[in-house]
């Protein structure tokens, strides 16, 4: 059994579906002690969270990103409650679809706000919290289609690539503090954001990776421990693509 006041402290945004729960049930199997945001507590983190052979090494705090203004607040109750930040991971994202040109601006506006904003706040306070103790990890979830580009997800992707170019200049920022900031861009994968996706197209997707299939959460979530680990500590400023070659 882990001793739990000895873990370290891994915030996770969007933690209570798909990528975001997959990372915060690896995260916590290899030892760190989670705190999941979200709106809502769903039924799959319920279940995490109960877990006994994870006893207190998963909790979950409400937090709507939209509401920005927010999470200066919520970041330091977190700190108070479980103690300092060792990592955060920038995962939570909101995907709205449709053609630029078309597209209503309070959608623009959303994406934005809660893609990017919030994204930037949250590593703005969780590193006042890293900085006192001199070490830290930060995990920016980007996407391939930052530099894919993909017809309908013109904002989407421009969000996305924020989560890269702040990944390079923050790593600067933070470096000689002991603190790494690096980022992951997964490939498509079957989750919540990409059900709506045409089956046609996501086969045609499948067909050109060079493994013959799509990434997943697992995988992805399993390149973020890595990051957080004493093993990456000298990885700093870097994006790490999870697309089963798709990119290649």
């Amino acid at each position: 059994m882990i001793e739990t006041d000895k873990a370290k402290n891994v915030l996770v945004t969007g933690g209570t579906r798909g990528l975001g729960l997959a990372t915060c049930e690896h995260l916590a199997r290899a030892g760190y002690r989670v705190i999941a945001s979200g709106r809502g507590i769903t039924d799959s983190l319920q279940t995490l969270i109960d877990d006994p052979s994870l006893s207190g090494l998963v909790t979950f705090r409400s937090l709507d990103l939209a509401q920005t203004g927010e999470i200066r607040l919520f970041v330091r109750d977190v700190a108070k409650e479980y103690g300092p930040l060792y990592g955060l991971v920038n995962n939570a994202a909101i995907g709205h679809d449709g053609v630029l040109a078309t597209m209503h601006d309070s959608q623009i506006e959303e994406l934005i706000r809660v893609n990017v904003l919030a994204s930037i706040l949250m590593a703005k306070y969780a590193s006042r919290s890293m900085l006192g103790r001199r070490a830290g990890r930060i995990v920016n979830v980007a996407s391939i289609i930052a530099s894919t580009g993909f017809s309908g997800l013109s904002v989407y992707a421009a969000t996305k690539s924020s989560m890269i170019g702040m990944t390079k200049s923050l790593s600067r920022e933070l470096g000689k503090a002991g603190i790494t900031v690096n980022a992951v861009s997964p490939g498509y994968m079957a989750t919540d954001m990409t059900s709506g996706i045409d089956a046609a197209k996501l086969e045609t997707i499948t067909r050109r990776s060079p493994l013959g299939r799509l990434a997943n959460v697992d995988e992805v979530a399993a390149a973020i421990v890595y990051l957080m680990s004493e093993s990456a500590a000298s990885i700093t400023g870097t994006n790490i693509t999870i697309d089963a070659g798709s990119t290649a």
